[in-house]
């Protein structure tokens, strides 16, 4: 199905426990509805446990959409469950960083974002896997996960996007770098061994961490991964790199290592826990690949972020 409008039945998910999901909820529905969306079911969700089992359920009863109300973590979740498939996926950006819909040009306006999913087009995005689990925007090993254990709840409804600052500076000063192994089993490079790192990053979409950008040529439908690693070094230099995450000139700077890959296998030592969009989901060694074309996704009429190409598209 490549048209909203061909919809017949749409189910709804919300995350109460993202930032804005326990409070918009209701408003949410009635919007989609006087849009002409045709809401069969409504679900609220208060854990993973209950996210992943409602998903699984609503996907099991033939809907043509899914609407998921929540953060990053949150959509990412869904679209492991419709990748493959023919549902549509919808989406609210509830979270607190919302770097899916940044990427794509969803509205960050509730009810922008209520007009697109019932009015907007349908295209295809690429899925990645960390050992099997989904991911849109980011993998990362390293200083990200400090990041993640940092950012509480309260923080985050506090601060909203201005947390990611927070968390990582109270983060950085006690980080220890470590050693990688890059592998490629696709033979796209040589293996890379890597000493003294503080983050490796494996990007299916283009933004992440409330605003920063994987690569300027990145895409959620590139077909590829952009792998980058960040070297240990002098706070200055860090602070440079820093500066420059939000257009992704830091890959510039000569503590970074920046390649583009369709696989890529990631040992460290020590062995290391992996964020997936602020889901702490793996630990290393990890096998990152990507689904081409995975998820059908209602963007606006005007995004030109992904085209509909179709799971059958040539390699």
């Amino acid at each position: 199905m490549k048209d909203v409008r061909e919809a017949r039945s749409a189910a709804v998910v919300i995350n109460a426990r993202s930032r804005r999901g326990a409070a918009a909820h209701g408003s949410l529905v009635d919007k989609m509805q006087r849009a002409g969306l045709p809401i069969s079911t409504v679900h609220h969700v208060l854990s993973g446990a209950e996210l992943a089992g409602t998903l699984d359920r609503v996907v099991a009863d033939g809907h043509d959409m899914v609407v998921v109300g929540g953060g990053d973590g949150t959509v990412g979740c869904a679209a492991g469950r419709v990748a493959g498939t023919d549902v549509m996926l919808g989406v609210l950006p509830l979270g607190t960083a919302n770097d899916l819909a940044r990427t794509l040009e969803i509205p960050s306006d509730l009810a922008g974002a209520c007009a697109t999913v019932a009015n907007g087009k349908v295209v295809d995005i690429d899925l990645g896997r960390a050992n099997g689990q989904p991911f849109l925007n980011v993998a990362s090993v390293g200083l990200s996960v400090r990041v993640t254990e940092a950012l509480s709840p309260g923080l985050k409804r506090r601060m909203g996007p201005l947390a990611y600052g927070v968390a990582t500076l109270r983060s950085y000063a006690g980080h220890q770098p470590f050693r990688a192994r890059l592998e490629f089993p696709e033979g796209d490079h040589e293996p890379m061994d890597l000493h003294d790192v503080i983050q490796v990053a494996v990007g299916n979409g283009r933004h992440y961490g409330g605003g920063n950008t994987v690569s300027p040529s990145a895409g959620i439908d590139d077909h590829t991964l952009d792998i980058y690693a960040i070297l240990a070094a002098g706070l200055r230099e860090h602070v440079q790199i820093a500066r420059l995450l939000k257009d992704g000139r830091f890959l510039e700077h000569d503590r970074v290592r920046h390649l583009t890959a369709r696989r890529v296998q990631l040992v460290t030592d020590p062995p290391l826990s992996v964020n997936l969009d602020g889901e702490i989901a793996t630990v290393t060694p990890t096998d990152f690949t990507i689904e081409r074309n995975a998820v059908h996704i209602v963007v606006p009429q005007s995004s030109n972020s992904a085209w509909f190409d179709g799971r059958g598209a040539p390699k």
